[in-house]
């Protein structure tokens, strides 16, 4: 099926990358208060989208990412879809079961945030690739922090205020005080994490390597 090992290792990280992008949007709906602090709680996953961006970068060059991207973006879209033929399906109740309302105030309200989130990811993407290789360029092979925390800065600081903006703020959820705290908040927790993080990357860098070049072993039949 898979022609090379490099192939393998594309679609574990496409995986990986769609599985979190996805669970982060289904989840996003949920605000989260920490002291003064608000955010979103489909902030959690996106870390491990910002780590698996950065290795597709290195491995797969920004065509790699585009792609994904692109074809993430669409799954979402697909999610949206399915969820709001869902809200307008009537439930079959029987007391243990899910309601309309109750499925709609999970799933129905986070439609907003889920198209919100197609716009910010995408914009967020195709600026975090543009910034990632023009460090790469400048750095080389070198310095694979650099890249990864310098086009996570810039990029999640634009998808943070996108979301937070389209999906609370304009549609009059919160006030416009929340909306800053929620977006600095959400932005501030996932840099704090992308950079506690940078050692998975070299650590990811690290095994693809080991992987992408150790020798065949071949079979020899008696």
């Amino acid at each position: 099926m898979f022609k090379s090992k490099k192939d393998i290792v594309y679609i574990i990280l496409a995986g990986i990358f769609i599985t979190n992008a996805i669970v982060a949007e289904l989840t996003g709906g949920k605000l989260i208060q920490i002291g003064p602090f608000i955010m979103s709680i489909g902030i959690l996953p996106w870390p491990i989208v910002f780590i698996t961006t950065d290795i597709i970068n290195e491995h797969f060059g920004r065509d790699g990412v585009k792609k994904l991207s692109f074809i993430t973006a669409g799954l979402i879209a697909y999610c949206i879809l399915i969820l709001f033929i869902g809200t307008k399906i009537p439930a079959f109740v029987t007391g243990e079961t899910v309601n309309d309302e109750q499925f709609y105030a999970v799933f129905g309200q986070g439609l907003f945030i889920m198209i919100a989130s197609i716009i910010a990811f995408l914009v967020s993407q195709l600026i975090d690739v543009s910034i990632f290789w023009f460090l790469r360029n400048k750095t080389g092979k070198k310095m694979i922090w650099l890249r990864s925390t310098g086009s996570t800065v810039i990029s999640q600081l634009i998808d943070s205020f996108i979301v937070s903006g389209i999906a609370f703020w304009m549609t009059g959820k919160i006030t416009t005080s929340q909306y800053l705290n929620i977006s600095f908040t959400g932005y501030t927790f996932k840099l704090i994490l992308a950079v506690a993080l940078t050692p998975l990357i070299y650590l990811g860098h690290y095994l693809i390597e080991k992987y992408l070049h150790e020798p065949k072993t071949e079979t020899h039949a008696d």
